[in-house]
């Protein structure tokens, strides 16, 4: 046991491991509840500067990115918040009856996150010239493309600026880190930069966590804990623990930029993803995805158009995201998931529908870049692991939790910060009468 945990004034009830927004919405409910939760974040708490160099310590590959045998990036932010402080504040309500299928109805919980949180399309003076010229075009070209809910505040975000995927230094943009600040205010204690490196379990069930800190190993107790690590960290600490599978199969969400320049606009500094169409049938999302220069360019080099590299200012950008199926695998020190046939022609049909609306803009010189993703998850799904021939044994651990992207259920293809605040709110009501009385809180097995 270390310094840290015996000048605590007493146990703690519950760890949470992760301030992405399952673990952060876990904490706060938890705390606000009176439980004496324990927060460990692998990354800084630092505050957000909104700068390229702060996001390369978050996200770069050895931080929170893996580079996949096929050249594609899945990138996951490895800070405070988690990818939350890297997104672009896009909301969307979860799929009710995917999860009514296993018996979770998410309503209440999402009507009380809608009344508290920011949650509206930005307002048309914050909607750059690039994203409303899309939406011009996309409607011209037969699209039903509207404005997407974000979760920013209006009045402290600024036209002309391009830091949202760089960490919103103004405080416009919500992230978990705003949940997790009201968790340490109700008495909950945070660690960052602490790397938890397993689950301790003693006698059958979670007796709390070893982690790393200022190069040192510790340990900490507590009769609850809840792994909040994503769709990457979640399932290596199962196995790690001894409670998960070797290789688990997931979903990433793949997504295409396709860009195309115009002559007559001078933009490239605005809030991505202002507005969009999804066609959940063919797993299918598009919205426009205007990104910082350098970031523009690095996806023009990566393409092999060396010639549109200056053309930032000018050029239309398109996000064409799907569902993928469920494959590849995370494995103890790797990840890897190539994209299916169907995934592949996914793609391609998306990619068409983008490049209509970049003609209707008048864009010329268009291509589409190689895939990246962003959503790991499915990794621990609830109702058991969906992949084929894979080991799925998750050995039964009462009073441990798991509470992040790695828990939805099916492929995905949506932005799931609004689904994983929801599902913590619920954990956290379900796990505060437990954890405060002091008593033991059981759990089938891997609890999901």
């Amino acid at each position: 046991m270390d310094s840290f945990t015996e000048r605590c004034e007493r146990p703690f009830d519950v760890i949470v491991v992760g301030t992405g927004p399952g673990g952060a919405s876990t904490a706060r409910e938890l705390a606000r509840a009176g439980a004496h939760v324990l927060i460990l974040e692998q990354g800084s708490a630092a505050p957000l500067a909104g700068t390229l160099g702060q996001m390369a310590t978050m996200a770069l590959p050895g931080r929170g990115t893996w580079l996949h045998r096929d050249a594609s990036l899945l990138v996951s932010g490895t800070v405070l918040g988690g990818s939350s402080a890297l997104n672009f504040a896009t909301a969307a309500p979860p799929p009710a009856a995917m999860f009514a299928a296993h018996g979770i109805d998410l309503a209440p919980f999402l009507a009380a996150l809608r009344a508290e949180l920011p949650l509206a399309p930005l307002p048309d003076n914050l909607v750059g010239p690039m994203a409303a010229r899309i939406m011009l075009a996309a409607r011209a070209a037969g699209f039903n493309w509207q404005k997407l809910d974000k979760m920013i505040r209006p009045q402290a975000c600024r036209s002309g600026c391009w830091r949202c995927v760089y960490g919103c230094p103004f405080g416009a943009k919500w992230s978990a880190r705003d949940f997790v600040i009201d968790a340490c205010r109700h008495g909950a204690v945070l660690l960052d930069r602490s790397r938890v490196r397993r689950v301790l379990v003693e006698d059958g069930r979670a007796a709390g966590v070893e982690y790393r800190r200022a190069g040192a190993l510790h340990t900490v107790r507590a009769p609850t804990v809840v792994l909040a690590g994503g769709g990457i960290g979640s399932p290596r600490l199962l196995h790690a623990s001894g409670l998960g599978p070797r290789h688990a199969p997931f979903f990433s969400d793949p997504v295409v930029a396709v860009m195309g320049s115009v002559d007559d606009i001078d933009g490239g500094a605005e809030v991505p993803m202002a507005a969009g169409v999804s066609f959940p049938e063919e797993g299918i999302a598009l919205a426009d995805l205007t990104l910082p220069a350098p970031m523009y360019a690095a996806f023009a080099l990566q393409a092999g158009r060396v010639d549109r590299v200056g053309a930032h200012r000018r050029t239309l950008s398109l996000m064409v995201k799907i569902r993928d199926d469920i494959g590849g695998a995370v494995g103890p020190r790797w990840v890897d998931k190539r994209l299916t046939t169907g995934d592949r022609a996914r793609l391609e049909q998306g990619i068409g529908m983008a490049r209509r609306i970049l003609a209707q803009a008048g864009a010329r010189q268009v291509f589409a870049t190689h895939h990246f993703a962003a959503h790991p998850g499915g990794s621990i799904p609830i109702g058991g692991n969906a992949g084929e021939g894979v080991d799925s044994d998750l050995r039964a651990a009462p009073g441990l939790y798991v509470c992040d992207a790695s828990v939805i259920p099916q492929p995905w293809g949506l932005p799931p910060t609004l689904t994983l605040l929801c599902l913590g709110k619920r954990l956290g009501a379900m796990l505060a009468g437990a954890a405060i009385g002091g008593s033991s809180v059981s759990s089938e097995a891997v609890s999901r």
